[in-house]
């Protein structure tokens, strides 16, 4: 019936039997006890119903904060007349009662009373003949909503909602992925819990590569430079014959891009890293591929470049980014990846 409560005995004839078995399935809560939830759900439990509705609740009053008073006017402004809420206390703590007393208040022909006046037969009879037979009405006038968002001014915890905007139960508009833009704002509306987002609800992207901060594996990257689906940046179209390292002449245009870019950024340094499918020994394939980033450090030297910027390490296959499965896999396998140093 709600988030954090459970229906275990629905709106349907009553047995003894059935509502034994149902009270059985009950187990101790933990923390704030949920009313506030269980009688906002109740609103939907009821939303079937016809005619007059006794709403009769059963508490300590322990552990239960004020939302469960507003949840009480919620039901009340929405049944109106049809409904009337009775608390039920157990025990005698002075806080529980007071606040059971509220909740009951809220719905404005409803009463408190304690358990104890109920447990003899003759109690119980006139607790049922005071819900159930004699007429109440309500005294309250129907309170205004000004933003016609369904929720009236005095529980409207968001009361200037633009027209049209849905709204939740403290008539505020939805925020569905819980990022803290609202959804009627909010320009990427399935952006994963906990991810930071941009006034417009949207993934940070901090380097500007295109890539989302919280999917982006090499963050920092230079502006300018072209990156992968991780956010790395790959001379992109480079590739080497079969167990060679010698850079041909048509991929010159790539590695003056990364040279432009190193000048424009003096102070930063790079990780040359090269990288292999998996196909041949793991001690071949790490030499190879060192053999292969050395091949572009020393391009980028003659350039012009500080040697001691620049750094070259080969990793094999140790760090695939496709699966060696397919030929499309390898290939993408097969690459080198630069890593700004700063």
């Amino acid at each position: 019936s709600a988030e954090y409560t459970t229906l275990v005995y629905g709106i349907e004839p009553y047995t003894k039997s059935g509502f034994e078995n149902a009270l059985g399935q009950i187990t101790a809560a933990q923390g704030l006890s949920p009313l506030e939830m269980a009688i906002r759900g109740g609103i939907a439990d009821l939303s079937q119903q016809k005619g007059k509705i006794a709403v009769i609740i059963v508490s300590d009053g322990k552990e239960i904060d004020k939302g469960a008073v507003a949840a009480a006017r919620t039901m009340k402004s929405t049944y109106g007349d049809r409904v009337c809420i009775y608390s039920v206390g157990v025990g005698d703590d002075k806080a529980g009662v007071a606040l059971l007393k509220e909740v009951a208040k809220a719905g404005e022909c409803g009463f408190y009373i304690n358990i104890d006046d109920v447990m003899t037969s003759h109690g119980m009879a006139q607790f049922v003949e005071k819900v159930f037979f004699e007429t109440r009405v309500a005294k309250k006038p129907i309170e205004k909503d000004s933003d016609g968002d369904g929720v009236v001014d005095s529980l409207d915890i968001c009361p200037h909602t633009p027209k049209g905007v849905k709204v939740d139960i403290r008539g505020c508009p939805l925020d569905s992925d819980r990022d803290g833009v609202y959804d009627y704002l909010d320009k990427c509306p399935d952006t994963p819990r906990g991810v930071k987002v941009d006034t417009k609800g949207c993934p940070l992207d901090s380097d500007g590569d295109g890539v989302y901060d919280y999917m982006d594996k090499c963050p920092r990257t230079p502006k300018g430079v072209k990156v992968n689906e991780r956010g790395c940046w790959v001379l992109k179209g480079l590739t080497f014959d079969t167990a060679k390292w010698d850079i041909k002449p048509k991929f010159i245009p790539v590695l003056e891009e990364v040279v432009t870019i190193l000048k424009k950024n003096p102070k930063m340094k790079l990780e040359i890293q090269g990288h292999t499918d998996n196909r041949g020994s793991l001690t071949y394939n790490k030499t190879l591929s060192k053999k292969r980033a050395e091949a572009v450090m020393n391009y980028l030297i003659r350039a012009g470049i500080c040697p001691h910027r620049l750094k070259a390490v080969g990793y094999g296959p140790t760090q695939p980014v496709a699966r060696n499965a397919t030929e499309q896999g390898r290939e993408k396998n097969r690459r080198v990846e630069l890593r700004p140093i700063f």
